[in-house]
């Protein structure tokens, strides 16, 4: 599903409070990541087919130190940014098939890189950047059982910045 299908009828309110789900958390791809401009309403593929749960990890990268008559201090020096869509093949799905390509799931470097958005549909506020897809199992189960895949997107290059699904 593209994310302009998604949101149709849906007018997030950067002022929303209460209790939010993990169904209202969205990732989505970009299908096209080597387009001059891409369009995020109608370019971007929501990861959500078939997919039972989003792993979406901040991964945390610190330094100890000790410092003499302050002990040890813990330094935050950055964040691993990551995605792991966990659940069942679907086939038609533009998120699966796109990360499942043969380009994508054997490719290396640069054809394995996309762009992403992540936000609350609620409000609208999310972040956007890169990541490299990594493909671990393009199908797994038994005789009889849905076919299970097991993709990982790391965040790749710059720092993610602030999004907004409002603003564009």
């Amino acid at each position: 599903m593209l994310l302009s299908a998604l949101m149709t009828g849906v007018t997030p309110d950067p002022d929303f409070t209460g209790w939010s789900t993990n169904d209202d958390m969205v990732l989505a791809i970009d299908l096209t990541p080597a387009a001059v401009v891409p369009t995020v309403k109608t370019a971007y593929a929501v990861v959500q087919t078939g997919i039972e749960g989003l792993d979406a990890q901040l991964n945390p990268t610190m330094t100890e130190k000790n410092y003499i008559r302050a002990g040890q201090s813990s330094i935050k020096t950055g964040n691993q940014r990551t995605f792991k869509p966990g659940g069942d093949r679907f086939i038609g799905d533009e998120a699966q098939d796109y990360m499942l390509s043969f380009g994508v799931a054997q490719g290396r470097g640069s054809a394995c890189v996309t762009n992403y958005v992540y936000f609350n549909m609620l409000t609208g506020v999310g972040e956007t950047g890169q990541v490299s897809i990594v493909v671990n199992s393009d199908g797994a189960g038994n005789a009889g059982e849905a076919s299970a895949i097991d993709i990982e997107l790391k965040k790749v290059g710059a720092t993610p910045t602030a999004y907004d699904y409002t603003a564009i």
